[in-house]
C-alpha cells in the first residue's frame, strides 16, 4: 500500500446520487470579509469591479463522472461473487443491469478491470473512487490535476480515461445518469440539513468565515453504487466524502473531515511557531499505531492533533469519557491532542478566529512539561485492535517541508509570533516593536522585514511600506528562501501601487505573486481577484 492515509469508515446506505449542489448557507455570512485599508487613506470600495456569480466553498453533489466509473466497475465484474441481500434495491437492480451488457467496449473495460484487479477488494475500491473524484466530465474524463499532482493510485489506472469514454457512449450512460436523478436528488435534499448543522456548528466554534470564492473546497459525492461505507478523501486543497446516501447520516466522520478542511492550512501558515514543537513530535513518531504517512509529515500530524482536539471540546462528554479519550490518543501516538484541549480553553475565553489565535495556541503547550509526560506514557502495540475510527480517510498530499528562514532560536521565535499576533490584533506599534527585537538579532530575517510592512501599512505609512516590500521582492534581500513572505511581499506592492493609481506597476505586481513557486494559496487568491478587478475596469472606467 502507498503512503496514503487509507482506512475506509463504515456508515452510508440508501440509494442515491445527485446533480444538484447545494450552496452553503453557513458562507452567507461569509460575504462581509473585510479588507485591510491602504496607506494614507481609505481605499476606493471595489464591490462594483469584483462581482461575481455565487460560488460556495461546501457542497453537496452527485458526479456523473464517478456514477460512470462505478457502472463501469460493476459491468467489468467487481462484487459479483457478494450477495445482494443487504443491499438496496436500487443497488442490487443496477449491478444486474450492469452485468448483462455488452459491446466492444464494455470487453475492453473488463479485460483492463482484470489486469488491474487487486487481491484486496477495497484496495481496487479504492483506485476507482480515486479515479472518479479527480476526473473532468463526460465524455473524455480526464483527470482535473496535473500527473505531479494525481494520487498514485489514479496514476496505477493510467488509459482508463479512454476506456470509460468509449463504455460512456456505447453503452448510453449519460442516458442512464439522467434518468436515475429523481433518486440522487432525494437523496441529497436528506443531506443539506445535517451538513448544514455541522458546517454552521463548526465553523462557528473556531469563528471563521468560509470563502465562497477561494480554491479551497469540501465536497460530498452522494453514490449509492460504493454501498454502505463512507470514504474520505483529501487531494492538495480538495476534500471529499463519497457517501452512499442519506440515511444514517456519519456525522462525526463528516464532522472530522471538515475539522480538517478548516485546520489542515494553520500549521503550514505559522511554520516556525509549531517548530518548536518539534521534539515531542520526534517523540510520537515512534508509536506503533500512528499512521504511517504521519510519522514523516509534522505538519499533518499537528493538524490531526489539533482536529481530534477540537471534536473532544464541541463533543458534549463526561469528565471520564473524556479522559479515556485522551489516554486512547496518548497510546496512539496523537499525545499532542491532550495539551491541545487544555489550550483550547484559551482561545474558547478569546476574541479572535482560530486562524487568528493558532500561534497562541501552539505556544500555550509546555515543551518541558510535555516532554516529561511522554516518558510516561506507553504507546500500544501495532495489533492493539483498530486505530480511532477519526484517522478513517485517504490523504494524498504532496509533502511541504518547513522553510528554514526562522532560525532555530526559541528567544526570536517567540517575538515573531507575538508580532504576528499583535499584527492581528491590529496593534502596529506593538507588532512593529517585536520584529525590531528580531532584526536586532538576526538583521536580514525575512519574515521579521514582512511583519516591519505590515505593521508599516496597517499604520498608513505607505512610503515605508513600499521600501520594505521592496527590499523583500527585489535585490540582495529578496525573500526567495520563503515563498510565503515573497508572494504576499508582491501582493502589499500591487496594492499599494493600485491605490496610488499605477495600475500597470501593481498588475505587474499581482502577476509576479502568482509566479512564486510554492507561495500560499491565500495570496495566490489575493492575486487574482486584484487582476479581475483590473480586468472588470476596462469595462467601468476608474474614477
Amino acid at each position: 500500500m502507498t503512503k496514503l492515509r487509507r482506512v475506509i469508515a463504515l456508515l452510508g446506505l440508501c440509494v442515491t446520487l445527485p446533480l444538484q449542489t447545494v450552496a452553503q448557507e453557513a458562507s452567507k455570512a461569509s460575504a462581509q470579509t473585510q479588507s485591510q485599508a491602504p496607506p494614507r487613506a481609505q481605499a476606493p470600495s471595489t464591490a462594483s469591479r469584483s462581482e461575481t456569480s455565487p460560488q460556495t466553498a461546501v457542497t453537496v453533489d452527485g458526479s456523473e463522472a464517478m456514477f460512470t466509473t462505478l457502472c463501469a466497475l460493476l459491468a467489468a465484474g467487481f462484487e459479483s461473487n457478494i450477495s445482494s441481500d443487504n443491499w438496496t434495491a436500487f443497488r442490487a437492480q443496477m449491478r444486474e443491469r450492469l452485468r448483462q451488457q455488452q459491446g466492444p467496449a464494455v470487453d475492453a473495460v473488463r479485460q483492463f478491470y482484470r489486469q488491474h484487479e487487486l487481491r484486496d477488494p477495497g484496495a481496487t475500491l479504492s483506485r476507482y473512487l480515486w479515479f472518479g473524484l479527480v476526473s473532468g466530465p463526460a465524455p473524455a474524463f480526464q483527470p482535473v490535476l496535473r500527473r505531479d499532482e494525481l494520487p498514485p493510485e489514479v496514476i496505477a489506472l493510467f488509459g482508463f480515461s479512454e476506456l470509460l469514454s468509449s463504455y460512456y457512449q456505447e453503452q448510453k450512460i449519460g442516458d442512464l445518469w439522467r434518468q436515475v436523478q429523481p433518486i440522487y436528488n432525494r437523496e441529497i435534499q436528506g443531506l443539506q440539513e445535517p451538513l448544514t448543522q455541522i458546517v454552521y456548528t463548526t465553523t462557528g466554534y473556531l469563528r471563521e468565515i468560509l470563502d465562497p470564492y477561494g480554491t479551497r473546497k469540501f465536497n460530498i459525492v452522494v453514490e449509492p453504487l460504493v454501498g454502505r461505507i463512507t470514504n474520505v478523501r483529501n487531494f492538495g486543497d480538495h476534500y471529499a466524502l463519497v457517501l452512499s446516501g442519506a440515511e444514517n447520516v456519519p456525522q462525526d466522520v463528516i464532522r472530522h473531515a471538515f475539522l480538517h478542511f478548516m485546520l489542515d492550512p494553520l500549521p503550514l501558515m505559522y511554520p516556525h511557531a509549531v517548530a518548536v514543537k518539534g521534539p515531542l513530535y520526534d517523540t510520537a513518531a515512534k508509536a506503533p499505531r500512528l499512521v504511517t504517512d504521519l510519522k514523516d509529515d509534522f505538519p499533518s500530524y499537528f493538524a490531526e492533533c489539533t482536529v481530534r482536539a477540537v471534536e473532544l471540546r464541541m463533543k458534549r462528554m463526561s469528565p471520564g469519557e473524556r479522559e479515556a479519550a485522551l489516554g486512547h490518543n496518548d497510546a496512539d501516538g496523537y499525545v499532542l491532542v491532550r495539551p491541545l484541549v487544555t489550550a483550547l480553553v484559551g482561545f474558547e475565553n478569546s476574541e479572535p478566529s482560530m486562524k487568528r489565535f493558532f500561534p497562541d495556541l501552539v505556544r500555550s503547550i509546555d515543551e518541558k512539561a510535555e516532554a516529561k509526560r511522554l516518558t510516561t506514557i506507553q504507546f500500544a502495540p501495532a495489533d492493539a485492535g483498530q486505530s480511532d475510527e477519526a484517522a478513517a480517510e485517504v490523504i494524498a498530499r504532496p509533502k511541504r517541508a518547513l522553510p528554514t528562514t526562522v532560525p532555530n532560536d526559541a528567544e526570536v521565535i517567540a517575538a515573531l509570533t507575538e508580532g504576528e499576533r499583535q499584527i492581528a490584533a491590529k496593534n502596529s506599534l506593538a507588532a512593529a516593536a517585536s520584529f525590531q527585537k528580531v532584526l536586532t538579532k538576526y538583521p536580514d530575517q525575512p519574515r521579521a522585514w514582512f511583519g516591519i510592512g505590515v505593521a508599516a501599512y496597517l499604520d498608513h505609512d505607505a512610503a515605508k511600506a513600499k521600501q520594505v516590500f521592496g527590499r523583500l521582492t527585489a535585490g540582495e534581500h529578496a525573500a526567495t528562501g520563503d515563498p510565503r513572505v515573497l508572494a504576499w511581499s508582491h501582493v502589499y506592492l500591487a496594492r499599494i501601487y493600485d491605490y496610488e493609481g499605477n495600475a500597470s506597476v501593481a498588475k505587474a505586481e499581482y502577476a509576479s505573486a502568482l509566479a512564486v513557486e510554492g507561495g500560499p494559496e491565500e495570496a495566490k487568491q489575493a492575486a487574482q481577484k486584484g487582476l479581475a478587478a483590473f480586468a472588470n475596469d476596462k469595462e467601468v472606467a476608474r474614477p
